[in-house]
């Protein structure tokens, strides 16, 4: 099923992200991971892609599991090491399996790369999987902003062109702020961005995730948040608890504010998203 008609057909939907292996070696640990998350019967569970592509195969692989598992796979695919003619190749690829939803996105340049880029921008790779047809297509955006932005505002424009060139809905980078989320809904709405954008949350489970996500990210951290941080970092049951809490309270919020769907990174962590499907049985 595509996503859009997931969005359209339930009330409120809950969704998952794993990441795949690196090595054929670790590719039954994940998958056991997958299955674990799966049982929380989420409506759609998406698999991200290695830099560089590095992990293209075992991404497919992975979707290809869920989809066998009779679970909405969404397969990441960024075009930043990547020519058009490989582009269309895993195109063809995702097609033959039945795998309809793709998140489409630039990706970093791994360090020491030396080459000619078909794909500056992930609004051209939007274009060319919109003209390939048959995809429901995702897009990434930041609602504090992309790293490499001037301006938040410079952002949604880029972020519109993402939009105007075929995307059919947005999932955010996460934020610890809801009040970040609906501010940013309303400027892209302002601008002209209409299409669901569905907010990812990250439930930060052990004190070392805080500098990783300050580094990969730029999150804004708010008080309320480094101040279970700070009480539970060192006791990693509790601030494993607080985490899944914190995260839950952010996704209850959005529900009541008329949000029906969110995202959740839980990555390979099957008992994060069971504890998380457990504190919203009776809300879902």
């Amino acid at each position: 099923m595509k996503i859009t008609e997931i969005l359209k057909s339930k009330k409120l939907a809950l969704s998952f992200e794993v990441f795949p292996p690196k090595t054929k070696l670790n590719y039954e640990s994940v998958l056991q991971a997958v299955k674990g998350i799966a049982q929380t019967s989420p409506d759609f569970i998406s698999v991200t892609y290695g830099a560089g592509g590095g992990t293209s195969d075992y991404t497919v692989a992975v979707a290809r599991e869920i989809k066998n598992m009779g679970i909405t796979p969404l397969a990441h695919l960024s075009c930043i090491c990547h020519g058009k003619a490989d582009v269309k190749n895993k195109l063809f690829e995702l097609k033959e399996l039945g795998i309809e939803n793709i998140l489409a996105l630039r990706g970093d340049i791994p360090q020491g790369f030396k080459g000619n880029l078909d794909y500056k921008y992930a609004s051209q790779l939007v274009e060319d999987i919109k003209k390939f047809g048959g995809f429901c297509i995702g897009g990434a955006c930041y609602p504090e902003g992309h790293p490499e932005s001037e301006t938040l505002y410079s952002d949604i424009d880029h972020l519109k062109t993402k939009v105007d060139a075929g995307c059919d809905f947005l999932t955010t980078q996460m934020f610890f702020d809801n009040d970040i989320y609906y501010s940013f809904l309303c400027k892209a709405q302002s601008c002209g961005i209409n299409i669901p954008i569905i907010p990812g949350i990250m439930p930060v489970t052990a004190q070392a995730q805080v500098k990783r996500i300050i580094d990969m990210s730029g999150s804004c951290l708010p008080v309320r948040f480094r101040r279970i941080v700070d009480r539970f970092g060192e006791n990693p049951a509790a601030m494993k608890q607080a985490g899944i809490a914190y995260a839950t309270e952010q996704i209850i919020d959005l529900y009541a504010n008329g949000i029906n769907a969110v995202h959740v990174y839980s990555m390979n962590k099957p008992d994060v998203a069971q504890a998380i499907r457990a504190n919203l049985s009776d809300i879902l």
